[in-house]
């Protein structure tokens, strides 16, 4: 395997040994299957034509639910809140916080900027946040209530007026812990819906939902693919795979945590990708033994047995700076760097959703409690963007001001020549009427007189 080094900027090779290879039927997951892609796409077309009722009918089919109205009342939620234990609560609570203090501190860091270039030339952009936003929090097996917290909070903190969540039903009823993590979060509007029904209906609007500008959350493949197919309508965070990790080590890793570790992400379904690359051939083997032990009590089990074996991967390589280099290549959404100096990987990695440094930290911290914002690039996303956060709220936009006479009637001049040069006429006469009204200069196309400029500045 040939790499690029970005310090050196030229190829090296990089030869691993494996030593667990993925399942040789599994190849590559993660495309699009066009059941889904054909099922999404009459689903989104139908709520396109026909709003609520398209609406109500799929929650019907997929979902056995049918309220009087998909968004919950202040009563409601608030019965809901109260009748949940107070523990749940400070917990809930306690996670808010850390990506609420994360979240502001990124917000803290973008500043706007206004500059001068000229004389009277003035050059600026603002961050000004999208007016609304829909928060998707998935159910099912794994009521993912910490997706509230990053797609809520941050919403919140990044000055979106509106935030609309939604959430499946749980066995006929709102989900608890679900709703109360939206409410906690600052969420406007909270519905009990979901899958394709809940994004089409926030992307497109209905009779009883207004539209949104930007869809964020994870979901399952149909969720998936409907933000995918909503891409350009609205704004998305990301385009959601199955999530990853990958976890470098030496030889002073535990195998019975790399173990846990891989298999905490193992657990989220069963094509999720699970890599360890180390430089230690005991670390590997052990954790493969220790791996194989573990899953024969762990109650998800029969989900990340699949997962392990099919996308599991073991590599054996010469030095840490081969690992990070092997690292790299995959671009994984999550990856831990279990060494005996674990901070070198600031320096030395740049393809990755997110890394977690050294033994205490773990990628489940991320996902659950630490703070920073666990929506992160998956596919290979990691070699071009990084997760969400804050800015992917804020639109930055720039404006441009002149009041210096002078500055315009030489930018007049300049900028007609240069539209000239690419046969645009029209945006070089634009240009000539500055030139002509602020510097006196005649214009070559017409003789019509430009009114002079009172001031110059």
């Amino acid at each position: 395997m040939f790499v690029t080094t970005a310090a050196q900027g030229k190829e090296r090779r990089i030869v691993s040994v494996i030593l667990k290879a993925p399942a040789a039927e599994a190849g590559t997951p993660h495309k699009s299957n066009p059941q889904v892609v054909e099922t999404v796409a009459a689903v989104l077309e139908d709520i396109r034509a026909n709003g609520d009722s398209a609406v109500r009918k799929y929650s019907e089919q997929f979902d056995e639910w049918s309220p009087e109205s998909f968004r919950l009342t202040d009563n409601q939620i608030a019965k809901i809140v109260s009748g949940l234990p107070t523990t749940v609560i400070d917990d809930l609570g306690f996670v808010q916080r850390q990506v609420r203090n994360f979240a502001q501190a990124q917000r803290d860091s973008m500043l706007d900027v206004e500059i001068e270039t000229l004389p009277g030339v003035r050059l600026g952009h603002k961050h000004i946040p999208v007016s609304a936003s829909g928060a998707y929090v998935p159910g099912g097996r794994y009521p993912l209530t910490a997706s509230a917290h990053m797609t809520v909070v941050t919403a919140k903190v990044a000055g979106v007026e509106r935030v609309a969540a939604t959430t499946p039903p749980n066995a006929g009823t709102p989900p608890a812990i679900s709703v109360a993590a939206m409410h906690l979060a600052g969420a406007d509007e909270i519905y009990v819906l979901g899958g394709v029904q809940a994004i089409g209906a926030l992307a497109l609007g209905t009779e009883t939902i207004a539209s949104v500008n930007l869809l964020t959350g994870p979901g399952n493949a149909y969720v998936a693919e409907a933000k995918r197919q909503m891409f350009g309508e609205v704004g998305i965070d990301l385009f959601a795979g199955p999530t990853e990790v990958l976890i470098i080590t030496d030889d002073t890793a535990d195998p019975f945590i790399v173990a846990a570790d891989l298999l905490s992400q193992a657990e989220h379904g069963p094509d999720s990708p699970c890599v360890l690359v180390t430089t230690s051939g005991r670390v590997g083997r052990e954790t493969i033994a220790e791996v194989a032990r573990q899953l024969e009590n762990l109650p998800t089990a029969d989900v990340a047995a699949v997962s392990w074996q099919n996308f599991g991967e073991v590599h054996l390589v010469d030095d840490l700076q081969e690992a990070f280099a092997l690292g790299d290549t995959f671009a994984s959404e999550h990856v831990q760097i279990l060494t005996a100096e674990p901070r070198r990987a600031l320096d030395a990695m740049h393809d990755y959703g997110a890394l977690f440094l050294g033994e205490k930290t773990c990628v489940a911290y991320g996902d659950k409690a630490i703070g920073t914002n666990h929506v992160l690039p998956t596919l290979g996303a990691g070699r071009y963007t990084g997760g969400l956060w804050v800015g992917k709220y804020l639109k930055t936009v720039t404006y441009q001001e002149i009041d210096n006479a002078q500055s315009s009637a030489e930018l007049g001049r300049i900028c007609g020549r240069a539209a000239r040069l690419e046969n645009f006429e029209g945006h070089a006469r634009s240009a000539d009427v500055r030139a002509a009204k602020y510097g006196g200069d005649a214009l070559p196309w017409s003789d019509h007189t430009v009114g002079t400029a009172t001031t110059v500045r």
